[in-house]
């Protein structure tokens, strides 16, 4: 889908209270089917009621943090998205969730009655193609790079009527929080529970990995690997050694706000300092430094010319660069740094 863009948000947001009243700014309410829900110790408490909102678009997205306090009967619903072509539902199943579409796939065993350690969360998302994803625990990959996540395609629905469903008919679910949208179907690593993640880690950081892995300048495309322009989460020699030079590291340096910009609250400019690392490596020096200055150079060209356009909301203020001499007779690893200043100015209130 790609990470969501700053008039994508979550357009349902509910952390345990009635969800069908539309509270605080730009959330929209959802309407109940059943009598069996009700606010209690910060949750909406539902033993037969389902919550529905009727979206007109085809990229869909819920995610929903709960736990049992008596397990529903199998195959009942929880989660259900449907964007009138093809529909997909989470489904109960013990200590197990099935996804349900034109086949079935399950998850691993979870503890689902955790209400004290960590009460489950699922994102269910349904593209317009009919692909539905199902991740646990917001977790994308495991530790050794395989698909943390199921999928299916979504069941061949001819009615026309969207829908972002949840709730449950059966059994006791503690529903903490639960969000929705309808403005795609976006992975954790696309649209975050928090404002303030999505702003800052994805659609800065994350955004920049991105922009330098699509380049199509020579360097970028031909001589550096996608799976080599990574963000920096993990810097430690170990990590950094698990990939083959040349490579590029993002980092967030830090964000900062000097000032609100307007009363209550409603927008504030964002500044950001973006680092990037290259790495080259090569047993002549000079070949090294120069292969960095190219990959350099390019990065900062595609940054240049593709992100920070907007001088009225978001705008590249500034750069600076550092150029990793050789010192030492040993020395094969050359290092060259640019760092990016970023203005960007963003909506306080889809929070």
């Amino acid at each position: 889908m790609g990470i969501a863009t700053t008039t994508q948000y979550w357009t349902s947001r509910y952390n345990g209270t009635d969800p069908t009243v539309a509270a605080p700014t730009d959330n929209e309410a959802y309407t109940a089917t059943g009598s069996g829900g009700s606010a209690s110790a910060g949750n909406w408490v539902i033993t037969d009621q389902y919550l529905t909102r009727l979206p007109t678009s085809t990229d869909l997205t819920i995610l929903a943090c709960f736990y049992y306090t008596a397990v529903p009967d199998a195959d009942t619903v929880l989660l259900s998205l449907d964007n009138g072509t093809h529909k997909a539902e989470v489904q109960a199943n013990g200590l197990k969730f099935n996804l349900v579409g034109a086949t079935t796939a399950t998850t691993i065993e979870i503890d689902t009655t955790a209400a004290d350690d960590s009460p489950i969360i699922l994102r269910l998302t349904l593209n317009a193609s009919g692909v539905a994803k199902l991740y646990v625990r917001e977790i994308i990959y495991d530790w050794e790079g395989a698909d943390h996540f199921i999928s299916v395609t979504g069941t061949n629905n001819a009615s026309g009527q969207s829908h972002i469903k949840w709730g449950n008919d059966s059994g006791t679910v503690n529903w903490a929080t639960v969000y929705g949208t309808h403005h795609g179907a976006f992975s954790p690593e696309e649209l975050s529970p928090s404002a303030w993640t999505t702003d800052i880690l994805l659609r800065m950081g994350l955004s920049v990995r991105d922009t330098l892995r699509a380049s199509q300048r020579m360097y970028l495309k031909t001589q550096v690997h996608d799976s080599s322009i990574v963000y920096g989460f993990d810097i430690s020699g170990k990590m950094v050694s698990r990939l083959s030079p040349p490579t590029i590291h993002v980092l967030l340096q830090n964000v900062g706000v000097p000032s609100l910009m307007s009363l209550g609250g409603g927008k504030a400019d964002m500044e950001f300092r973006v680092q990037l690392f290259i790495t080259t490596v090569g047993s002549d020096y000079k070949e090294a430094y120069k292969l960095g200055m190219e990959i350099a150079g390019e990065c900062f060209d595609e940054l240049f010319t593709s992100t920070g356009l907007n001088g009225t909301t978001d705008a590249l203020e500034g750069f600076e660069s550092t150029f990793d001499t050789r010192m030492d007779d040993d020395e094969i690893v050359c290092i060259h740094n640019l760092n990016f200043r970023y203005r960007r100015r963003v909506n306080m209130r889809t929070r």
